[in-house]
């Protein structure tokens, strides 16, 4: 290695000497001559070089401490608080083609404006080299990852986020099968925020499994392991026959039995992902990424990739998330990023509680009322403000989170948020068919991106923003998992978000009542009303269900409006999922042979009934 002796200290080059791979040391190499830092640091996952980088976010004010033990407060550029759709592409080499969707730069040019913005990038600044393991560690599932940056923020992130990963670089026996992340926040203003946000680009590299991500800090961006490691993952997942997903992995505890039933979920942001994943009475493994393999015994096991959280705080309370709640409000270690801050004490929207008038958020100094260049009132918190938390200090972490076989998993669970059309849930009436509602999942945005808000958007699987692979290949690797599997999971669809004049038609709680249903119907202990969009569940079994669960009753009247089959609404669905599809090369015939049954059925339902709207009263 050649790294001049004034930016790496003898004590850092033998900790990457350690590792002896050739590899490592060659990006290592390449990115210091090109970013230029004052100072390189390696850490190698010790407490000491965790507690380095902790110290390092609060000496450099990227972080600052709260009241509360444990508790630092991050904030992002005004203009930095969600993810970037517009400036994030994959690098695609000529010739090679990808989903419409899916957002490309040519691969050479795309090189050429990323290493053109990374020289110099980090004059005057430290580089800190971490090692981290996506997945398990010691596990058929596991990929070192490999990262690179200027922010003591995103590595004290990481550090929560994911395991640790140096041992697994020395296992690596001088293999190039890991990911790496170049990172850097660019040139900082006062508030320790990028300046050049109109340069902030977020660019995969499939030929090389790496990740570019300059010019930002929100963690969505500039936390190469978390969404930006999902897209390589997705691409080694299709090459190699297993499924990589945007998903949470949870246990089901049904009351009175002793037993099990692990799920996995998917749903897009902020439609109910974590808070499904945190019902009360349930474990966790995790709430957004899973790895899913064929296991020995012929079933689809999973793991979660990450350790952590970073989920939204908006509207978490004691009485929705008694859970999450209560580790954000105790001490233990929790980065919190664009709430309010008064006297060192952290608020957040939909909290519970009375926000204070005035005090330090994503803005500055802010005050009721105040408003932005544009005019635009500044909320007290952001609506995407975030927890980074390790799943461990959760009450209801599960005990095999960190199994490196992963979990047996038994239903999959395909969410969305939907005011007009979808019922609470339904089970799918085959894998295919299943494969089939994952890949049609429509959607209402939110604020977790920097998309405009209220857009209904198509997202299958949740995994659209994503994929690296084209959106037809994708489907087929579904589809063959699920031959692949002895017992194929069973595939759910839930929606928390109906209404009615405005209105939510459920509570929130109620998703664990459709939890323990899911998890009955995994051990056909629940019969089904057949539809034409699949099985959904008898009035009988959810008045019980919710009587058992919650102590009160749950009227045909409260059922009759969430189950029935709104004909024409599907049919404008099917009728939008159709076109969309049409604009896509090699899609499977089994999907559009779903999506042709699908609209058969609901046609013929309405012309027997002679109705639009079909109670499931009439459908028993």
């Amino acid at each position: 290695m050649n790294i001049s002796s004034n930016l790496i200290d003898e004590e850092n080059l033998k900790k990457l000497k350690e590792i002896n791979n050739k590899y490592v040391e060659e990006i290592v190499e390449k990115y210091v001559k090109l970013c230029k830092p004052k100072k390189v640091t390696v850490l190698t996952g010790s407490e000491e070089d965790i507690a380095y980088a902790k110290r390092l976010a609060l000496e450099n004010k990227e972080e600052v401490q709260l009241e509360m033990e444990g508790h630092t407060i991050h904030f992002d550029g005004y203009s930095d608080q969600g993810r970037d759709l517009i400036n994030t592409r994959v690098m695609l080499p000529k010739g090679r083609k990808l989903s419409k969707s899916i957002k490309t730069v040519d691969r050479d040019e795309g090189l050429k404006e990323i290493m053109e913005l990374l020289d110099g990038i980090m004059e005057g600044k430290e580089m800190l080299i971490c090692f981290f393991c996506l997945g398990p560690t010691n596990s058929k599932f596991s990929i070192p990852a490999l990262q690179l940056t200027d922010s003591a923020y995103v590595v004290h992130s990481e550090a929560i986020l994911y395991r640790q990963g140096y041992n697994e670089f020395k296992q690596l026996k001088g293999s190039n099968k890991f990911f790496h992340f170049i990172h850097s926040a660019g040139t900082l203003d006062d508030r320790k925020n990028p300046i050049n946000v109109d340069k902030r680009r977020v660019y995969m590299d499939l030929e090389e499994d790496r990740v570019f991500t300059i010019n930002n800090q929100y963690a969505g961006n500039s936390v190469g392991l978390k969404k930006l490691s999902l897209r390589l993952a997705i691409s080694k997942a299709s090459r190699e026959d297993w499924l990589c997903e945007h998903m949470f992995i949870m246990g089901v505890h049904p009351e009175g039995k002793s037993r099990t039933t692990y799920f996995t979920g998917a749903f897009p942001t902020a439609c109910g992902k974590t808070s499904t994943a945190m019902v009360p009475g349930q474990t966790i493994i995790g709430d957004d990424i899973a790895y899913i393999r064929l296991g020995g015994d012929g079933t689809a096991r999973a793991v979660n990739v990450e350790q952590g959280i970073f989920g939204i705080i908006a509207d978490i309370n004691q009485k929705d998330d008694p859970l999450i709640y209560k580790a954000l409000t105790t001490p233990r270690e929790v980065i919190f990023s664009n709430v309010l801050v008064k006297d060192k004490i952290p608020y957040w929207l939909g909290m519970g509680k009375e926000i204070p008038k005035d005090g330090f958020n994503f803005s500055g100094e802010w005050q009721e009322g105040k408003k932005d260049d544009d005019g635009k009132e500044v909320t007290a918190a952001h609506k995407n403000a975030r927890y980074t938390i390790r799943i461990g200090e959760l009450d209801n972490a599960d005990k095999d989170a960190d199994n490196p076989e992963g979990v047996s998993v038994s239903g999959f669970i395909y969410g969305g948020r939907d005011s007009d059309t979808s019922v609470p849930v339904l089970q799918s009436l085959s894998w295919s068919h299943g494969v089939f509602i994952g890949a049609a999942i429509e959607s209402e945005t939110v604020t977790g991106t920097s998309d405009k808000a209220g857009v209904r958007k198509h997202n299958p699987m949740s995994n659209i923003e994503f994929l690296t692979v084209p959106l037809g290949t994708y489907i087929k690797n579904h589809l063959k998992f699920g031959e692949d599997v002895d017992n194929e999971p069973k595939i759910f669809a839930t929606n928390y978000f109906l209404k009615e004049d405005g209105n939510f038609l459920n509570e929130k709680t109620d998703k664990k009542v459709w939890l323990i249903w899911m998890e009955g119907r995994i051990h056909d202990e629940y019969g089904v009303i057949e539809t034409p969009i699949g099985f959904i569940p008898k009035y009988e079994d959810l008045r019980q269900l919710f009587s058992k669960v919650f102590g009160k009753e749950y009227s045909k009247e409260e059922y009759e409006k969430q189950f029935s089959i709104r004909i024409p609404k599907l049919l404008e669905r099917l009728d939008r999922i159709e076109s969309i599809y049409k604009e896509e090369e090699n899609i499977p015939e089994m999907f559009h042979k779903h999506l042709e049954q699908q609209r058969e059925r609901l046609k013929k339902a309405q012309e027997k009934s002679g109705k639009d709207v079909i109670s499931p009263f009439e459908l028993e």
